[in-house]
């Protein structure tokens, strides 16, 4: 199989992926989610998707489709790339398993059905404000904060080229 087909293989659809973990989970394997935009993908964002995926043996990430990012009020611009640009290049880091485009503003939805092992979003998010880990922490999973990288933000790349200043 070729390196564009393996990338392809790990774009999937909502209901492809309940029965994808379902399988997974059979098989022993320690399923990881995270979700987010990942507009400009930067070093922050590497560093911390490397080290949620190190926390279990499949790494899913829920990406906000074109509509959602819309919805969070990032700005105008945004989203910069479109959810397929974006999902392609996150589904090309060797260490992500799948990535599950959801429309909805939270991807509590996807995680309720997927039901991970564990949940992990950045250091800016209390754990009782992540979506989706009452769910997760009442079937026995576990909800984790990953400290940001200082010095990267999408919002500050955004500024820096309307601006351009750094």
């Amino acid at each position: 199989m070729n390196h564009l087909s393996q990338i392809r293989n790990k774009l999937i659809g909502s209901y492809k992926i309940v029965a994808l973990t379902k399988e997974w989970k059979k098989d022993g394997e320690t399923i990881v989610f995270t979700n987010g935009c990942f507009d400009l993908l930067h070093l922050g964002h590497i560093e911390y998707l490397a080290r949620a995926a190190s926390l279990g043996s499949k790494f899913i990430i829920g990406l906000n489709s074109d509509q959602s990012v819309k919805t969070l009020g990032k700005g105008g611009l945004r989203p910069i790339k479109d959810q397929k640009t974006r999902a392609t290049i996150l589904a090309a880091l060797e260490f992500v398993s799948a990535v599950v485009i959801f429309n909805e503003d939270t991807p509590y939805q996807l995680i309720s059905s997927i039901l991970p092992n564990i949940l992990v979003k950045g250091g800016d998010w209390e754990i009782d404000a992540i979506a989706g880990a009452d769910v997760v922490t009442k079937n026995g999973g576990q909800v984790k904060s990953i400290p940001f990288v200082e010095g990267y933000s999408t919002t500050n790349y955004v500024e820096i080229i309307q601006n351009g200043k750094s």
